[in-house]
């Protein structure tokens, strides 16, 4: 391929799949590794095409198919948008693009650990706080959904999945570069943070003694944290100790239950509407 001389830096073709970096890059789908590199692997065009738009100092290296850029289709702009921003674009063969990634799409990045906000920003208005979260999926889905309805931060609190899990990014597709996502040793600590912060903490179960819109259901339209449980076991009575107000989703029809992101997008979205705007 004719290397083109747009913006700073548009490398070779990197045709070696078992070159040092290759190797380096891949490995990053290891907890590990991240840890080590203090670096997040970003796959897919959606997920690449925010990181790059709202975190491009944190990027290290975009990776891209070669035919992708040749083709001139959504890929090569996105490479476009990451020259233009002074990164660095390497061109991939197919083979390396799947040493890279099975999940890249055609087009991945490598970004620093810190490309992910993770402090609580100040005067939040609404936060999302999910306790125990393990399945990388659904934690994905709830920052997504938080992030569509205006949230200022998600806590992932005690034992819950590494937010730079890659199927964790992938599943955010893109959000998690468009707020902070935050780390808690436990759910208490969350809660505290979040109620110095001034928010009213309310715990989303289905022992709640109110139900989600409720005349006797606990005023929305202040600063509020949502409090959302483990997948299986949902929270456990210790946990929903810690909130203001337990409060219930009405269920309508005859299914037991909701999953994780259905019931992040119904109570945040229920305190997003409340606010005045």
């Amino acid at each position: 391929m004719t290397e083109r001389p747009v913006g700073r830096h548009l490398a070779a073709t990197l045709a070696n799949v078992r070159a040092d970096r290759v190797k380096q890059v891949a490995a990053l789908a290891g907890r590990s590794a991240r840890r080590r590199a203090g670096q997040v692997l970003v796959e897919g065009p959606q997920a690449v095409r925010e990181l790059v738009g709202h975190r491009a100092s944190h990027v290290r290296d975009v990776y891209v198919l070669e035919d992708a850029l040749a083709s001139r289709g959504p890929l090569a702009l996105i490479a476009d948008a990451a020259v233009e921003a002074g990164l660095f674009v390497h061109p991939v063969t197919p083979d390396v693009a799947r040493a890279l990634s099975a999940d890249s799409q055609g087009i991945l990045a490598v970004a620093s650990s810190e490309a992910v906000a993770s402090h609580l920003p100040d005067a939040p208005r609404l936060v999302a706080i999910l306790s125990q979260v393990r399945d990388p999926g659904n934690a994905g889905a709830a920052i997504r959904v938080a992030d569509a309805a205006g949230a200022d931060a998600v806590v992932l609190a005690g034992d819950s999945v590494d937010p730079t899990n890659p199927k964790v990014v992938r599943a955010t597709a893109g959000s998690l570069f468009h707020l902070p996502v935050v780390r808690a040793e436990s759910l208490a600590d969350a809660v505290n943070a979040a109620r110095e912060a001034g928010l009213m903490i309310l715990a989303a179960d289905v022992s709640g003694d109110t139900e989600l819109g409720s005349t006797q259901g606990p005023d929305l339209t202040g600063p509020t944290a949502w409090v959302f449980g483990n997948e299986a076991w949902g929270l456990t009575a210790d946990e929903i100790a810690l909130a203001d107000h337990v409060v219930r989703i009405p269920i309508f029809g005859q299914a037991e239950s909701l999953n994780l992101g259905t019931a992040a997008a119904v109570c945040l979205y229920a305190s997003a509407l409340a606010a005045p705007r």
